[in-house]
């Protein structure tokens, strides 16, 4: 009878915990898998992890490593995120197993005569029944309560540093619970034989309370690093609200500078042709044609070099090339904009803002050897409007995703758009799309 009760606590009970926790692994991860690949999946970890672990703690990790795998290659998720969740996974069901397991030997002196008659049975389903119910209790705390803030963000270089502030205190928790879980069974046999069951009975309670105190330290992590999420979110919206202004800010200043000029150029024009016509009736056509020259410079440098048929845009980009021109930088611009329309201003902005301010950076510590330049091409498709920004790129490691491009997916997300990135070879690419609202009022269009 012991054979087939090990048999059946090894391998039907490990498949079926495993199950639920590589179905919540996938569920967390925001991954769809084929059902029959939960029971694959939980056959193959179970067979493994028979194999190739003895030792407790080894155990553990090593199914730990297996459920990486699993979000790895099943779930295609990255590696960070899959090692951070199959931690999380597993940690919650061995403190659910721990605090059961606890109860239970606290129960056992009153539990009735026919549990203690049936070879440990009853003991065994009561236990497994009541665990895997905790534990699916918990994964759904999690899921419910914890997931939308803390799961599915998007992970620039900031954000995956703080995720991985959850990282050590879990995997400190799940190797104190691993310790606490190996030296348990022969501890209570002590006791038991040498001090009696108050001592006993004492033991299990001091099991109970730390099992019961590490998985609401889980919580509290999970609680803390919710809190640190919604901070982040905060300080990026702020950091929006500061570009806004500043970007209204330029362009007050850059239409006083333009109001100004074109003032005096309208206030100087019948000077200009006074001159002219004096040169003109002097026979001297040549002085004549290098004046009007002149003339036309002043009239162009009062023209924005990008012409998007929307004045704020105009100006903004207007300076960000003027400042790509300033260190060397090639630029080249082709963007026609709706205006009016359903985005508003301050958004298509704040996209071209950190879009070309990252470029510029990008281009101008680029060596000699590889070509600069800057290309910004848009266009209206429908109810889409798509905006691609080119520039040169070293081609060498990954680039960091920073507050600029988390800044540009905020306004993505806003608009119900994508937001893709292409980088190969010198090509650095990025591609935005905007849904226009079909209920302009929704969003408003800044005015002028």
């Amino acid at each position: 009878m012991a054979e087939y009760l090990d048999f059946f606590n090894e391998y039907i009970m490990g498949v079926i915990e495993t199950s639920f926790q590589v179905y919540f692994l996938a569920k967390i991860l925001k991954k769809k898998v084929w059902l029959p690949f939960y029971f694959l999946s939980a056959v193959c970890a179970v067979i493994v992890n028979h194999f190739l672990a003895t030792g407790m703690i080894i155990r553990f990790m090593v199914f730990v490593f297996l459920l990486t795998a699993y979000g790895l290659f099943v779930c295609h998720a990255d590696f960070k995120s899959s090692l951070l969740y199959a931690a999380l996974t597993t940690e919650i069901m061995q403190l659910c197993y721990g605090i059961v397991k606890s109860l239970i030997g606290l129960l056992c002196p009153l539990l009735p005569v026919v549990f203690h008659d049936t070879d440990g049975i009853a003991f065994m389903l009561a236990s497994e029944a009541a665990s895997l119910a905790l534990t699916v209790f918990c994964y759904y705390m999690v899921y419910r309560y914890f997931s939308r803030d803390v799961f599915y963000s998007f992970y620039t270089t900031v954000e995956m540093q703080q995720m991985f502030l959850v990282f050590i205190p879990i995997l400190m928790i799940f190797i104190m619970s691993e310790y606490i879980n190996m030296i348990e069974f022969e501890f209570q046999i002590k006791i038991l034989a040498e001090d009696g069951p108050f001592e006993y009975l004492l033991n299990h309670w001091q099991l109970l309370a730390m099992h019961f105190l590490g998985l609401a330290g889980l919580f509290c992590i999970l609680f803390s690093y919710k809190k640190l999420q919604q901070n982040f979110c905060l300080g990026t919206e702020l950091s929006l609200l500061e570009q806004q202004e500043h970007s209204l800010n330029q362009y007050v200043e850059e239409a006083k500078v333009r109001y100004d000029e074109t003032k005096s150029f309208r206030h100087d024009i019948r000077n200009h042709i006074a001159v002219v016509k004096d040169l003109l009736q002097s026979g001297k056509l040549e002085e004549a044609v290098s004046y009007i020259d002149d003339m036309d410079d002043m009239a162009e440098k009062m023209s924005f070099p990008c012409s998007t048929n929307n004045p704020v845009v105009d100006i903004l980009v207007g300076n960000k090339l003027g400042t790509a021109k300033s260190v060397g930088i090639d630029v080249d611009c082709s963007l026609l904009l709706p205006y009016p329309c359903g985005i508003r201003d301050i958004d298509i902005c704040i996209v071209l803002s950190n879009a070309l301010d990252n470029a510029i950076h990008a281009v101008k510590s680029l060596d000699d050897s590889i070509e600069k330049y800057i290309r910004i091409f848009g266009r209206l498709q429908g109810d889409f409007l798509m905006m691609e920004i080119e520039n040169s790129f070293h081609g060498k490691g990954a680039f960091k995703k920073g507050t600029g491009l988390s800044n540009i997916k905020k306004v993505v997300e806003k608009y119900d758009g994508a937001m893709n990135i292409e980088a190969q070879g010198n090509v650095f690419v990025l591609h935005v799309l905007l849904i226009i609202p079909q209920h302009p009022e929704s969003s408003p269009q800044q005015t002028d």
